[in-house]
């Protein structure tokens, strides 16, 4: 309202007077007549022709665990020019690089002839799940990576059916066939298998017309054809690049329309603040421009917050890049607004309608996180205290939407998510970033429906040598697992394949000790299949354990009377206290043991007579073991330096009492 007032009162005062066109007043009232109007909204500067969608192609690669996804990124955007410093390089977490798999989705692009393409690597761990169901409405075509000696196996079909849900159409690329064992009839039989599993899942006509191509990663070739090894001039990428251009439908998006934008990642950045990633679906942005961030409330558009773009990115190769403007159906970052979050619209401040969100599959265990309260608490960690556990917890929620998180009693927290990986890995960043807590053992999350009690079961395919079938079919008979198929590998002498579907909860733990009855030869994969009606309590799934009843230093001389017990899981040298875990009892029952009991003195003592004790060499638990070992009256105490065992009530007279009341 200055401006206008301001010109008011010169006419005004100049009126007054009644001066000559020449007079000041006159120069003055014009002056500020052109730098208003010069100030006054430009049209919209015209849209580059750069931006046309037809120009780009966004593709998803999904495929089972260690079938090849990473690899194959690395060689496709080694092809296209990009610097890559080292193997797996979308891999940049470091707990992707220490476990060899991938947690998180991440999106990049490649320029291939004039064709732009956001690439979205997708893990393939079912636990995972949520990963990749925010991220494939992105995407209108899938690359589906199938291992050509192993097949399509339980989480192939898992991701395969959330591509074809949201109607991506897939190119089948038949990975690792330059393995000795894998012939062109084994690559035809998995085809077909493949082609059973599109139809089984409701394929349309246009999905199940999918390219088929041969490819080796890891060597770096791709043929629209079967061989073994291509010759020198054809060992690249070259024939994937132009299937996906060829096969995969440019996005559909309207360049003219008001920008709209659907938040499907985000990240913190120290100096940008939050980054919110996704794919433009109409309508062009540009640095500068005013925005606001909506949510969908009660079927109602409600405003969260308005900004501008303060920086527009893109990922290209393994960099990100500043970019001017970007267009409708491409996938791009802004910073610039400090609210909106996964799931929200991020839209020109013309436009008040709301993306429609994706709905992610619900969670199937859940496990309880609390303060650290054993008498080693605040030892090794830094952030102790409940608040600072519930804050990092709500952070975690909320760029993870397959995680919920629950406040509990007493500064505890109940973290939902999809299996014990998922949570295993929430709870290893936590103790890298100095948090300490205890943490409970999983447990399922049930269902009622029409007076039936429901429980999540999973389908899990299992390969082993045929000696250890017996061992591994008795040990899943207790967990309550069902056989559905049973038949040799194909190609493979010796070697036997089970389907069967069993509960979560039986599954839980199941797979050290599966490493252990087939001695590191078979492998076992899981993803969830149904919810279905109880079957049970499980039978005898583990053995009793052997508690401490002192407080100190683990002795060898108290240690070397208890490995007749059972084994043991700690050392010479370890802090012990009253209610910890020490051992696993080789009976069914738990037995209180004294582990800091040191030798008495005496006058003919040898001083170096403890040097002269062996004890065999403790089980040392990792997180993920320990999260499948404790039973429901345990925790596990987890400190950046240590994981340790304990019982839920340390004192052994409160045991007693509740050891009274039936477990599930």
């Amino acid at each position: 309202m200055a401006g206008p007032l301001l010109l008011r009162s010169l006419w005004s005062s100049t009126t007054k007077s009644s001066p000559s066109p020449s007079s000041p007043f006159i120069s003055k009232l014009n002056y500020f007549s052109r730098a208003f109007s010069s100030a006054s909204p430009a049209a919209a500067p015209p849209v580059p022709s750069s931006l046309n969608p037809s120009h780009l192609r966004n593709v998803a690669v999904i495929a089972h665990v260690d079938h090849g996804k990473t690899t194959l990124m690395d060689r496709l955007l080694r092809q296209c020019g990009a610097d890559i410093p080292h193997e797996r390089a979308m891999d940049s977490i470091s707990l992707e690089r220490e476990r060899g798999i991938t947690i998180a989705s991440k999106v990049t692009s490649i320029s291939w002839k004039e064709y732009e393409l956001n690439m979205v690597d997708t893990p393939g761990h079912a636990d995972f799940g949520g990963e990749v169901e925010r991220v494939v409405g992105m995407v209108e075509g899938a690359i589906l990576v199938v291992d050509a000696g192993e097949g399509p196996l339980a989480q192939t079909k898992f991701v395969l059916a959330k591509a074809l849900k949201y109607g991506l159409r897939p190119i089948l690329l038949l990975n690792k066939v330059d393995r000795p064992s894998v012939t062109e009839e084994t690559c035809n039989e998995v085809e077909s298998l493949v082609f059973d599993l599109f139809a089984n899942l409701g394929a349309t006509e246009e999905q199940l017309d999918f390219p088929v191509l041969y490819a080796s990663a890891k060597d770096g070739w791709a043929s629209t054809t079967f061989t073994k090894g291509p010759p020198d001039q054809a060992k690249n990428m070259s024939q994937l690049l132009d299937a996906i251009v060829t096969h995969v439908l440019p996005p559909n998006a309207r360049i003219d329309a008001p920008f709209q934008m659907l938040v499907s990642m985000m990240e913190r950045d120290f100096y940008l603040g939050r980054i919110l990633t996704g794919r433009i679906y109409s309508g062009v942005v540009r640095v500068g421009d005013r925005v606001h961030g909506l949510r969908n409330n009660d079927s109602v558009a409600e405003k969260i917050e308005d900004g501008k773009v303060v920086k527009l990115m893109k990922k290209k190769g393994i960099n990100m890049v500043p970019i001017d403007c970007a267009g409708g159906g491409d996938i791009v970052s802004i910073a610039g607004l400090t609210s909106p979050s996964i799931g929200h619209t991020v839209a020109t401040v013309e436009a008040m309608s709301v993306l429609p969100t994706v709905v992610l599959d619900p969670p199937t265990i859940s496990m309880t996180f609390g303060v650290n309260d054993s008498p080693l608490a605040g030892r090794d960690g830094t952030h102790l205290t409940g608040g600072r556990i519930g804050d990092r917890l709500m952070a975690e929620a909320e760029t993870n939407l397959a995680i919920n998180v629950l406040p509990g009693l007493s500064e505890s927290f109940e973290v939902q998510g999809r299996g014990e990986l998922q949570l295993g890995i929430l709870i290893e960043n936590m103790r890298r970033e100095g948090f300490e807590l205890s943490v409970s053992p999983p447990k399922v999350m049930y269902k009622t429906e029409n007076g039936q009690k429901l429980e999540p079961v999973e389908e899990v395919t299992i390969e082993v040598n045929d000696e250890h079938v017996g061992l591994v079919m008795e040990a899943l008979s207790h967990r309550r697992a069902e056989v559905t198929d049973m038949g040799p590998v194909s190609g493979t002498v010796g070697r036997t394949r089970l389907s069967l579907t069993c509960p979560s909860r039986g599954l839980v733990g199941y797979r050290s000790v599966f490493s252990t009855d087939t001695r590191g030869t078979g492998f076992m994969h899981c993803a969830f299949f149904a919810y279905e009606k109880f079957r049970g309590r499980l039978g005898n799934v583990r053995k009793g354990v052997l508690v401490s009843m002192g407080y100190g230093t683990v002795t060898a001389h108290a240690l070397m009377s208890l490995e007749a017990r059972g084994t043991l899981f700690v050392s010479p040298g370890m802090e012990a206290y009253d209610g910890m875990i020490v051992g696993e009892h080789s009976k069914d029952t738990d037995l209180d043991v004294n582990p800091v009991r040191a030798k008495a003195l005496t006058n003919i003592r040898s001083a170096f007579k403890d040097e002269n004790v062996k004890l065999t060499p403790p089980r040392l638990m990792t997180l993920e073991e320990a999260i499948g070992y404790v039973a429901s009256d345990e925790l596990i105490e987890v400190t950046p330096k240590s994981i340790r065992l304990r019982k839920k009530y340390l004192d052994v007279n409160k045991r007693k009492t509740m050891s009274k009341k039936p477990r599930e």
